[in-house]
């Protein structure tokens, strides 16, 4: 569709938004938002000596970065590049497809306050949304055939995101998928090849990382091992630990250690480290030489409903479902204190966007258990709708990557679920513009797209009100 002067206006008058926020954006939070992980990566970006705590490809990017300047400032150039040319890349695309008003909500939801502050922070979750909203705005720009290399570029976006979360493969696999040419999944066969082909790239992107760049193992995994088996002996009332004779009871030193929202209490980082913690449990698993993995696995055996009642637990507070007060500051405000003096500098525009953004955690936009339950009402109206080759993929990989978090978290932290607000939004968006245009659903199958989003809304609204 050719574009006239006004659209040009248009798209002249939304970029300048754009680059205007993006400018109050590093004012406010220069020269990055680092925190106690990216402080940690940080100093091993410095010593180039990388280990798998956090995502070393993330530490050997930001060392090839130190020549150009020390600091986190070029990680928040990077992700601030990919965040606000993504949004760019839509907001051309609605224009061009003579879709004003789509371009407009893509604008607005580009500069809402939470996404906005959490793209400010340097860390791993806020990276690989930005990669895979890069990928994202490719999917959307592109025609349903030809455009090879772009295809090309944006797979690679959504590996280098594989290689930033060892739970990444959910939210990658459906992107991946739907940028593929159609010929290659037009029949069962195809389709399962390329979902074999697909999940065995994503899932290797990490370890293989992880050795080029020659990271020694950290027991990352151990963490999980050891929050699970917290849950068992908590809601068991059986301690599920390996046997260590230096406590006396573990069921009641657990009760103490225990806390459903995180791990950190069995951490060596913590004032008062649990007996039953981290280096404790290290020690005995490389003693006994049993595998953490194998002990944890029969102790999910032995006590399923045990399992099941503690990861529904922190799930729950994970998505800020069922919960009554504030889990915990939705985004971090100031910089903690490190070897190298980092710091942010208090000015109006860090106030008002950490105020934004910690009002906007208090309504649904904050909330990720509904952004979930919106996914599942665009995966059903999304069948009938033109742009379904967008808001499928979009949705499932907002939804998949969100409930990945069920079987394997061990915190609760807002950022976590950046990519499934990202993702679900975009979908919403073009699902929105779409029966705006009267590809409206039956009334049938629009009831039962409503029902998870109104259920989860109201439910959200009483537990915090009571």
């Amino acid at each position: 569709m050719p574009i006239r002067w006004t659209d040009y206006r248009l798209i002249a008058a939304l970029l300048l938004a754009f680059a205007l926020v993006c400018a109050a954006q590093a004012y406010a939070y220069a020269p990055g938002l680092m925190t106690w992980d990216s402080i940690r990566q940080y100093g091993q970006a410095l010593s180039g000596d990388f280990d798998d705590w956090h995502p070393p490809a993330m530490e050997w990017l930001w060392r090839q970065l130190l020549p150009i300047a020390h600091g986190p400032a070029p990680m928040l150039a990077i992700q601030l590049g990919l965040y606000w040319s993504a949004f760019a890349g839509l907001v051309v695309w609605a224009v061009r497809a003579g879709r004003r008003r789509l371009a407009i909500a893509f604008a607005i939801a580009a500069i809402l306050p939470l996404p906005v502050v959490l793209m400010a922070e340097i860390i791993k979750d806020s990276l690989m949304a930005a990669l895979l909203l890069a990928a994202s705005a490719i999917l959307v720009a592109i025609p349903t055939r030809g455009r090879p290399v772009a295809r090309v570029i944006a797979l690679i976006l959504i590996v280098c995101a594989a290689t930033l979360r060892f739970n990444a493969l959910p939210a990658c696999l459906p992107l991946a998928i739907a940028l593929l040419p159609a010929s290659w999944r037009a029949t069962r066969v195809r389709f399962g090849a390329a979902l074999l082909i697909g999940t065995a790239i994503i899932a290797a992107a990490l370890p293989l990382a992880n050795r080029a760049v020659g990271a020694k193992p950290s027991g990352v995994g151990l963490s999980l091992v050891i929050f699970d088996l917290g849950g068992i002996t908590r809601f068991s009332g059986v301690d599920a630990f390996p046997a260590d004779d230096d406590v006396d009871d573990p069921i009641a030193v657990n009760r103490h250690c225990y806390k459903p929202e995180r791990w950190d209490s069995y951490s060596w980082w913590v004032p008062d480290p649990c007996p039953l913690g981290f280096d404790a449990m290290d020690d005995l698993f490389k003693q006994s030489g049993e595998s953490p993995y194998r002990h944890w696995l029969g102790a999910v055996l032995a006590h399923p409903v045990a399992y099941a009642e503690h990861r529904l637990t922190h799930f729950n507070i994970n998505i800020r479902f069922l919960v009554h007060d504030e889990v915990e500051r939705p985004v971090m405000g100031r910089i903690p204190p490190n070897d190298w003096s980092f710091h942010l500098t208090p000015n109006p525009a860090l106030t008002w966007l950490d105020r934004g953004a910690r009002w906007s955690a208090h309504t649904p936009l904050g909330w990720p258990v509904w952004w979930m339950a919106l996914a599942i009402g665009l995966l059903v109206v999304a069948p009938g709708l033109p742009s379904r080759r967008l808001v499928i993929p979009m949705a499932l990989s907002g939804l998949l990557y969100g409930l990945g978090y069920l079987p394997a978290s061990v915190a609760c932290e807002l950022r976590y679920h950046l990519w499934t607000m990202l993702a679900v939004l975009i979908a919403a968006l073009i699902a929105g513009a779409d029966m705006a245009g009267g590809a409206w659903p039956n009334r049938h199958r629009l009831l039962i797209a409503i029902a998870p989003v109104a259920l989860v809304s109201i439910l959200c609204v009483i537990s915090r009100l009571t």
